[in-house]
């Protein structure tokens, strides 16, 4: 059993990964405000409203924390860069690798970053994390910032990251696929987990890795093999298959 803080906690990923990774671990969920939480999701659970832009509010709270799971943000592709990305996409990131980076209990950092991050790319071309970053939208570049900020740290503090360039995420709401495109991107909630776990769990090479977080899509908008090689991630799920994709265009 870990010890485990989730940041965003509230978030769709935070509650399906609360969900999941509490059966087996201490989780310590922080957020702005729980008031509209399930009680019955944060049941088991140590619960912080904390502003995790103000610094001074990260005092003591990664004391005998294992693993950070960073999914705190704006993950809007409209927000803008002085409305919310500034306190919630950078200065949060910046807050939480220079106190990890003071705390010796802290093995890892699990980020979430964004297929945003490359989303300029042309709809048919498959990308990798290896291909050079091309954000579509400011929040993507946010995201960049947050990738070039962790290998910076674990390059030269040793600071333990793996990022998730996540795709469409949206819990198991399948409805919400309704193009060839959102598809292509999908990552259902099992497989998110699944990634999760391989993530907590994998030897890393190098102290900074970086893998693209979809599902086992028939026509996947990211390459995954880095993932399959370097974590063991085997995706389960398929996009084009759970929509009925291929029998509605037989």
């Amino acid at each position: 059993m870990a010890n485990i803080l989730i940041t965003g906690a509230t978030g769709t990923i935070g509650e399906v990964l609360t969900t999941h990774l509490k059966k087996n671990h201490k989780l310590t969920l922080v957020d702005i405000d729980f008031s509209d939480s399930d009680k019955e999701l944060v049941d088991g659970t140590t619960t912080k409203e904390l502003d995790l832009s103000v610094l001074d509010n990260w005092n003591g709270l990664l004391n005998g924390v294992d693993y950070v799971i960073q999914l705190a943000g704006d993950p809007s592709p409209d927000a803008e860069f002085y409305d919310s990305l500034l306190d919630l996409n950078y200065k949060i990131p910046h807050n939480l690798y220079l106190e990890a980076s003071k705390n010796e209990s802290i093995k890892r950092i699990i980020f979430a970053s964004s297929i945003h991050a490359v989303d300029a790319y042309l709809q048919n071309v498959q990308v990798a994390t290896n291909d050079p970053v091309r954000p579509a939208d400011l929040y993507g570049v946010s995201k960049v910032y947050l990738e070039g900020l962790a290998s910076h740290y674990a390059f030269t503090a040793g600071l333990e990251s793996i990022g998730l360039r996540i795709g469409d995420f949206k819990g198991d709401d399948l409805p919400a696929l309704a193009t060839p495109d959102a598809m292509s991107n999908y990552l259902s909630g099992k497989d998110m987990c699944h990634l999760v776990d391989c993530c907590l769990t994998a030897t890393l090479k190098e102290p900074f890795l970086l893998v693209n977080g979809i599902s086992n899509n028939t026509f996947p908008r990211l390459d995954i093999d880095q993932a399959r090689v370097d974590i063991g991630y085997q995706p389960q799920d398929d996009g084009f298959k759970l929509l009925g994709y291929f029998k509605k265009n037989e």
